[in-house]
């Protein structure tokens, strides 16, 4: 959040810069309010831009097995142009790279989902995918534990619909 408050910075400084070079081009035609509109104006527009892309610089850095399974579009009223185009600001995301099945339990798949967040440390979370009974467990807490036979025990299962995002994309990427 520092870094892009400095950008913003720098951009309203740069276009105010670039304000008092068309107004020394001109003769001092242009009236003086033009600079700080410039500088205000760039900072307004950076800002948004920088919203609305975070999304899409975000997912372009993952690798092709951390697909996106859901994400999350906001408006807001201090962001009126949010009603138009709602901003993404968190997703989830599956690494099938750590699917891990077991032969005892060919339904179920291991895997880390990561929560992202705009302005928060990214999460991730190793959670159990029931891919037939559409339900979850997060291997948090010192409760859980894996038995010798690779049943899940103290562990909450949370039950899913079948259209879960997240059931979907890791239950999709078991064979892999």
């Amino acid at each position: 959040m520092l870094f892009e408050f400095i950008a913003v910075v720098t951009v309203g400084v740069a276009l105010a810069g670039i304000a008092m070079t068309l107004r020394f081009i001109t003769r001092q035609r242009l009236p003086k309010w033009i600079i700080p509109v410039f500088a205000g104006l760039g900072m307004l527009f950076y800002t948004i831009w920088s919203e609305y892309s975070w999304f899409a610089r975000v997912t372009a850095a993952l690798p092709p097995e951390i697909p996106v399974a859901w994400h999350n579009a906001d408006a807001a009223f201090w962001r009126p142009w949010s009603y138009y185009q709602p901003v993404i600001n968190r997703f989830t995301a599956v690494d099938l790279r750590t699917a891990q099945r077991n032969a005892n339990f060919p339904d179920q798949v291991m895997v880390d989902v990561i929560l992202a967040a705009r302005w928060q440390q990214s999460a991730r979370v190793k959670v159990v995918l029931d891919c037939a009974g559409h339900r979850r467990a997060d291997l948090i807490g010192r409760n859980v534990s894996i038995a010798e036979n690779g049943e899940i025990t103290g562990a909450d299962w949370i039950t899913l619909p079948a259209d879960d995002p997240v059931l979907q994309t890791g239950c999709a990427g078991k064979a892999g």
